[in-house]
């Protein structure tokens, strides 16, 4: 499985260097990773110095460098610019494509996303009913924004009636961001992967977002990464510490079933990513969107089991 390399000691220098990545302090080399199982590179720490051959040899294997801010969200992304022989055309598409279609892939992707928070709530020993109606009531493009209504049903059911979403908040909050911050660069490198251009949205459409297709694509699986969080703050884990992102950037292996089938998180966004440049190109919404895992399912990826 691809990996998720984190720098959060300042002061550190990459580098490529015959085929790895390699991290040193001052003359000293401290660590090297493949370049090939690299999926991306996320950097915290301060004083981080790169080397352009590194920066080259990213981009050559579609991997993203995401650099965060102090609340563990990222402030910037660097992406290549070619990611697939197709790219030209389907960009193209991408570009064209009619609002109709949009809005109805909208509707099936927050369908997606309430069955999956319902499958949370079931794990987390509530009862789920109310998504399964909710999910039902979703129409084009969304215009009741069940969405949100969904979420103010949510985040009390399974973080406590006290909680906020509040990504310039600590604790949970800062265990979230640092969550969808691993899987929005999964994500925006399938997007790229795909021969998408990863501005235009499906839905997100503020002019500054560089990654409006990646926030709408991640949003079925927002609750695996709210799965995991909640088995940390269970274990006692209220801090992105190491251990913590350890399992967080674990959660992109987790397997999710998907027909007959059961892939990777990472691999499930792939094929989501690429079902949307071929409705694109095709004019028609197919979107390889995951199955409902069980509640046993969940509750594994709340112990850090193998299996969401």
């Amino acid at each position: 499985m691809d990996r998720i390399v984190d720098i959060e000691t300042d002061g550190r220098h990459l580098a490529a260097l015959r085929g790895f990545l390699t991290v040193s302090e001052g003359r000293e080399e401290v660590g090297r990773v493949p370049l090939d199982d690299i999926g991306a590179l996320i950097v915290h720490a301060h004083g981080i110095s790169y080397s352009n051959n590194l920066l080259v040899a990213l981009a050559q294997r579609n991997a993203p460098l995401v650099i965060c801010g102090p609340n563990h969200a990222p402030i910037s992304h660097v992406l290549p610019i070619g990611g697939h022989h197709l790219q030209g055309a389907r960009m193209r598409a991408q570009w064209e494509v009619g609002k109709p279609l949009l809005k109805q892939a909208w509707r099936r992707i927050v369908m997606s996303k309430i069955a999956m928070q319902g499958a949370v709530v079931v794990a987390c020993g509530e009862r789920g009913g109310a998504f399964d109606m909710l999910a039902r009531k979703v129409r084009s493009g969304d215009p009741d924004n069940v969405e949100a209504q969904a979420a103010r049903r949510y985040w009390p059911l399974v973080m406590g009636g006290a909680f906020r979403r509040d990504r310039d908040e600590g604790g949970a909050n800062a265990l979230l961001n640092y969550g969808y911050t691993v899987l929005r660069a999964t994500v925006a490198r399938a997007i790229v992967s795909s021969g998408l251009h990863p501005t235009m949205g499906i839905h997100h459409s503020n002019r500054a977002n560089d990654l409006a297709l990646a926030d709408d694509l991640m949003e079925p699986y927002r609750p695996i990464v709210d799965c995991v969080v909640i088995g940390l703050l269970s274990r006692g884990e209220h801090t992105v510490s190491p251990e913590a992102k350890r399992v967080l950037a674990e959660a992109m292996a987790l397997d999710m079933p998907m027909g007959a089938d059961r892939s990777p998180v990472s691999v499930a966004v792939l094929r989501l990513a690429q079902s949307f440049a071929k409705s694109c190109e095709s004019g028609t919404v197919d979107l390889a969107l995951p199955d409902v895992p069980s509640p046993l399912d969940m509750r594994a990826a709340m112990s850090g089991g193998e299996s969401p």
